[in-house]
């Protein structure tokens, strides 16, 4: 090859080179001196050259949503992994980011596509990422991210126009993560569970009190993760991401809430359900971070804040892959261990307690002044910065909790919540032949249901008793066996007491109707039968007549009372279908 050839192809890619990085990769963020965001077709187009200008990025097809949009996702990988199963049993490290699952808050977005860009195009990135896997989310309520309008946050300083916070459906995708109604959280639930990555990410905006700082966040770091996981967040995770967002020159601290909604009263963590993003990554035995940056302050530092922080986490993940995967894996060895092997209770809630520790509170003075509109005082924010020690009650303690049984058994016609444990890796098996078992079995009472839907759905709350049973468990029925990791999503929607179970979210609320009633001249003479033969029965009757005026001089449940123990009463209202498998 001629010298001059040499040099005409060299210039020739110097030239698609300085095309590609300085004319075609302007985002709307950018071009707009930092105030918009790109709309839904815009940004997946931006993201779509990103993976056809890189050898290292693949953006897939992971959902399509109520309005029939497309749900994306761009793998990143420099050893070129773009299947789950190529990521299992290797040396990469997998970080996940989700954006816009509140898609008003959409940062995240923004701050992934300047990141991305300096990663696979302009090559400018210091960050490393030699040793990660990294999947990226653009938008996951995409439906909501077209809902533009300039008013959807009062309380938010930009973008200009913005999308909504719920689905096209009115979902809340942000407490949809344990019960999955909804498509786009079945799509990535899909991902979660095919990749199972090491540290998960959550990009938001506050709503709340105005502060000095542009970055919040959560982690975890509680007692509701495994110690090695905890340990390696608090001491190396924690300090290296809050040195990065100090580094790029934004102020960073813990996303709490005021005791009392009074900063004087000190600061609060809480460890939330796993239908929040980030409880439900420690309760996989992952890594969960939040990203909340604060909502007054302007769009262009939220978005260069987010991306300070998320490359940090990333350069983290490669330069500590090692450590991140012997961490997920002791992590699923230590639940299995404790709360199967070990017989410990399994905690399904939890309580800060009252020890505190100091921390250097950096807030903004506040006024409050009449209001005639309101008939109260209104806060108004002056913008005078003042830093106060206040207590941080960071401490957590478990306040219920449960002991696992050795499996559960889901009748095969409950075969629809089968496939919501698939979506969050729980396993299964068919029963081959029926087979008496000893069982125990929950029947509720005191059942009363909300007087407002909630993600709509009407949710009861009931007390139960425990009933040691010998029943036919049915072939085809499904046993869930808690000896696997995923133990924790396991206790959390099958056990009743839990606030995201299947029960309590009210996915089960068919068992406590009533489908069969008595005519009064077919129950009368059974009751008098009963009443005759059966002296305890009476005396309970007796009894309740004289204690309860309500039920003496109501008929209909003083008939009721001899029909529900009777024979004809249906013997499976208010009992859980789901047994739990104790032997």
């Amino acid at each position: 090859m001629s010298k001059a050839l040499l040099l005409m192809i060299f210039l020739s890619s110097i030239v698609v080179s300085q095309q590609s990085t300085n004319i075609n990769w302007k985002t709307k963020f950018e071009e707009s001196n930092y105030l918009e965001t790109s709309n839904y077709a815009e940004s997946i187009k931006y993201f779509q050259r990103l993976a056809d200008n890189s050898e290292y990025a693949k953006l897939i097809t992971i959902g399509i949503s109520p309005q029939g949009r497309e749900v994306k996702c761009l793998i990143v990988s420099k050893a070129k992994i773009f299947n789950p199963a190529e990521s299992q049993n290797n040396k990469y490290a997998k970080v996940m980011i989700n954006n816009g699952i509140h898609s008003g808050e959409i940062e995240g977005k923004d701050a992934s596509m300047l990141m991305l860009r300096e990663m696979l195009v302009t090559l400018e990135s210091k960050t490393e990422w030699d040793n990660v896997i990294l999947l990226v989310i653009p938008v996951s309520n995409l439906d909501g991210h077209e809902r533009i309008s300039k008013y959807n946050r009062i309380n938010q300083n930009g973008p200009v126009e913005m999308g909504f916070r719920t689905t096209a459906q009115n979902y809340n995708l942000n407490r949809d993560f344990a019960k999955a109604d909804t498509p786009e959280m079945k799509a990535l639930l899909n991902v979660f569970k095919d990749w199972r990555p090491d540290i998960f990410i959550d990009t938001h905006t506050t709503d709340g009190a105005d502060y000095q700082y542009t970055i919040t966040y959560a982690t975890s770091d509680n007692i509701n993760v495994p110690p090695a996981t905890r340990k390696l967040v608090k001491e190396k995770l924690l300090p290296s991401f809050v040195k990065g967002v100090e580094y790029a020159g934004y102020l960073i601290a813990p996303y709490v809430s005021f005791v009392d909604r009074d900063y004087k009263n000190g600061i609060s963590d809480w460890i939330g359900g796993p239908r929040y993003s980030n409880s439900y990554a420690g309760i996989q035995n992952k890594i969960g971070v939040l990203i909340e940056t604060h909502m007054l302050k302007p769009y262009k530092d939220r978005v260069f804040g987010t991306k300070a922080m998320l490359e940090s986490i990333i350069d983290f993940a490669s330069k500590n892959h090692n450590k991140l995967i012997e961490c997920s894996a002791s992590a699923d060895k230590y639940v299995v261990d404790k709360y199967f092997n070990e017989k410990h209770a399994y905690p399904i809630k939890y309580t800060t307690t009252k020890k505190s520790t100091p921390f250097i509170y950096k807030g903004i003075k506040y006024e409050l002044y009449d209001s005639e509109i309101s008939g109260s005082k209104i806060r108004k924010f002056t913008g005078e910065k003042y830093d106060i020690e206040i207590p941080y009650y960071k401490e957590a303690m478990v306040s219920d909790s449960v002991y696992l049984p050795e499996a559960y058994i889901i009748p095969k016609e409950w075969s629809h919540l089968i496939k919501i444990l698939s979506l969050h890796g729980i396993k299964s098996e068919r029963l081959s032949e029926q087979k008496e078992m000893k069982v125990e079995r929950y029947k509720f009472k005191n059942v009363k249901f909300s007087s407002w839907p909630y993600e709509s759905r009407m949710m009861p709350s009931f007390d139960y008793d425990i009933l040691p049973q010998t029943i036919n468990v049915n072939k085809g029925d499904y046993w869930v066996s808690c000896n696997q990791k995923n133990i924790g999503m396991i206790a959390y929607l099958l056990e009743p007491k839990s606030d995201d179970s299947f029960v309590k979210w009210g996915s089960m609320n068919i068992i406590f109707e009533k489908k069969e009633y008595f005519e009064d001249y077919s129950m009368e003479p059974i009751a008098k039968k009963m009443y005759d033969n059966n002296e305890e029965m009476r005396n309970e009757f007796l009894t309740k007549l004289e204690s309860d005026s309500t039920f003496a001089k109501s008929p209909r449940e003083r008939l009721n009372f001899f029909y529900e123990r009777s024979p004809y009463y249906d013997n499976k209202l208010n009992y859980y279908p789901i047994l739990r498998i104790v032997e």
